[in-house]
């Protein structure tokens, strides 16, 4: 499996070993800054410090206010990507601790944003950091470390900017979301669909002198949850979204039982009505659609319209999918569909190959993790996909450019009261991905 490349692995694992203690500052360092989406910007200045005391060649704050830190200048431009936006903390009692000042301990680092997704940025500038102290970096390869805003908010929108006016596009991108110990080449993708009925108001005495529309969205609901759990047999009307699994309804079924099945959901209720003692007059309802592979935005917004309930009201549904365009903390709008479309990256690709070669010098076939994790991680498949949606929807999902992930921290801490990381996991990464790119351009020449 291994090139034939002599790369010093124990060296590099020594060098990160080195930069534990700097890693896990500059991790703290950006928890204690809050930075939800669109306010990133007191968090992009401190990543920015640390790419220049490290002697970045090159440094770029884009006009949406990604940061963009570069090492060498070699042909091939490799990226890694990390959010640096966090969600909000939620009700704060149900935190154990500050979750701006966070907590460490020897092994641990607690705060918003240390699992999702800030200490991969950490690992991943010191990363590049190491591959400069190692003269790893040569005229093949130039690492971007991108550092990237509002993903929370709008996943991709991000990548979008960077691609289409930016004008830069990798070889290949790797996420550094949690993948606790795996590599993950892919996800489900999602959208948010609106479904809108018009009612008619008339007084609540007489209801019969009205046209509810909350009645009409009553059966419309129940449509869409049959959709997500019925089964796929021809004597259901409905048939479920289990039938994207089956290849005589999918020809990328395979993939499809990699990534798993799609899902919807309704998420929110809304209604107008002249008062309490009304009749409503208009509801309408968000869908979370989670996609699996061979489903598009048309053809879920597709599906929506078929539904019997849908077909009875006629023109009083109105069926659509949201856009985003909220401004960056920069002031620039860029807006887009709230299309997150799926994306799986092969088990054949070249990337994959040159991740699993780096997992197996430097670290086995298993994956790694903490004391207290290892035993999960243990059980699971080295490689494997994400359950939540990442930036890679818009860099391969939009944009067809090769994304994979391996990242510090656990999926299960994303968003959550609590939440923590490991110092191991933020020097092996460190390490990884410090050794990347020279295994992946002596494969890939």
């Amino acid at each position: 499996m291994s090139t034939e490349l002599h790369l010093d692995y124990a060296a590099i694992k020594k060098q990160a070993e080195k930069y534990q203690k700097d890693i896990v500052k500059f991790l703290r360092d950006m928890v204690k800054i809050p930075g939800e989406s669109a306010e990133e910007g007191n968090k992009i200045k401190r990543a920015k410090e640390e790419m220049e005391k490290l002697g970045f060649d090159k440094i770029d704050v884009d006009p949406m206010g990604n940061l963009l830190g570069y090492m060498g200048n070699g042909k091939k431009l490799i990226a890694f990507d990390g959010h640096i936006d966090t969600v909000a903390i939620g009700e704060k009692s149900n935190w154990k601790f500050d979750p701006y000042d966070g907590f460490e301990t020897d092994t641990e680092l607690g705060g918003r944003g240390t699992s999702d997704q800030e200490g991969g940025i950490a690992s991943a500038v010191y990363g590049a950091k190491i591959m400069k102290d190692l003269g790893l970096l040569n005229d093949k390869y130039t690492v971007m470390v991108a550092v990237t805003v509002q993903e929370e908010d709008c996943d991709g929108l991000n990548w979008q900017y960077i691609i289409n006016e930016d004008k830069i596009r990798p070889e290949f991108v790797v996420s550094t979301e949690p993948t606790d110990g795996g590599i993950y080449r892919g996800q489900r993708g999602r959208m948010e669909i609106r479904v809108e009925v018009k009612g008619l108001s008339s007084h609540g005495s007489a209801p019969e002198r009205g046209d509810n529309a909350i009645y009409k969205m009553a059966d419309i609901i129940n449509d869409i949850r049959q959709l997500n759990n019925n089964g796929d047999t021809e004597s259901t009307v409905i048939k479920g979204l289990v039938k994207m699994l089956d290849e005589k309804n999918n020809d990328q079924w395979k993939e499809a039982s990699f990534i798993g099945r799609g899902t919807v959901t309704t998420s929110q209720i809304y209604f107008t009505s002249p008062s309490r003692c009304a009749v409503a007059d208009s509801c309408a309802i968000s869908l979370d659609r989670r996609m699996t592979c061979g489903e598009t935005w048309e053809s879920c917004l597709e599906e929506i319209r078929n539904l019997p309930a849908v077909k009875k009201y006629g023109d009083a549904v109105k069926v659509s999918m949201y856009n985003y365009d909220r401004p960056s903390y920069t002031g620039l709008s860029y807006p887009i569909e709230a299309y997150f479309p799926t994306w799986v990256i092969p088990e054949d690709s070249p990337v994959t190959k040159a991740l699993l070669e780096v997992h197996h010098d430097m670290y086995g076939e298993k994956r790694q993790g903490p004391e207290q994790q290892i035993k999960m991680r243990e059980e699971r498949p080295l490689l494997d996909k994400w359950t939540f949606s990442t930036n890679g929807v818009s860099i391969m999902g939009r944009n067809n450019i090769p994304c994979i992930g391996y990242g510090p921290g656990a999926e299960a801490q994303a968003h959550a009261a609590n939440e923590i990381t490991w110092k191991t996991d933020l020097v092996r990464c460190a390490a990884f991905y410090a050794a990347l790119p020279t295994v992946y351009t002596a494969n890939n020449k």
